[in-house]
């Protein structure tokens, strides 16, 4: 997943601004390349990665070995071993269908972000988009539930997000979803 995400990632950390002194938490870091990606945005702040896989946070681990400003922590999105206000920015790149349960998880997410903190969630597997057949039998397969575009804006509402904005790229079949805590 490292390398096939990894332009998808890109486009999507456009949506975002990561400033060079800021703490970063990327949630289902996965192999660690978006991680990587944010390290060397933050080279002055602080980059912590989570997932729930002990392989995936070995692998994290090891891709970011090197870098100074990276910590990658075993967990799990429904209970961040964060405190309150911690990050001033959160990711989540192609993680949040596969959350048990969304809008919950949304507010802890909410929770471990400082006031005026931004949210960005980055996914190609959604409904509505490019790839819908793919996405349905994904959706049966994997047993998740995919949304629309409109019910990423709703979720990241009902959770206590202001400012949200979504930005579907139809043409590739990506979908970035932000928000911000007041």
């Amino acid at each position: 997943m490292n390398g096939r995400h990894s332009k998808l990632t890109d486009w999507g950390l456009t949506h975002v601004a990561v400033g060079p002194r800021d703490t970063v938490l990327d949630i289902g870091c996965g192999g660690g390349r978006t991680v990587a990606k944010l390290a060397a945005m933050v080279r002055e702040g602080r980059v912590s990665g989570i997932d729930h896989s002990d392989a995936s946070v070995a692998v994290s681990r090891k891709t970011n070995a090197a870098a100074h400003n990276v910590e990658i922590f075993h967990g799990s999105v429904s209970a961040l071993p964060f405190p309150d206000a911690t990050f001033d920015v959160a990711t989540a790149v192609e993680t949040h269908y596969y959350w048990p349960d969304l809008v919950a998880n949304l507010r802890e997410v909410l929770r471990v972000l400082k006031p005026g903190g931004t949210f960005v969630l980055i996914a190609e597997a959604y409904k509505g988009g490019k790839h819908e057949k793919v996405m349905q039998q994904f959706e049966r397969i994997a047993h998740v539930k995919l949304l629309r575009p409109d019910e990423h804006r709703e979720v990241l509402a009902s959770a206590g997000f202001s400012d949200v904005q979504v930005d579907e790229l139809r043409d590739k079949g990506w979908i970035c979803a932000t928000g911000r805590k007041s």
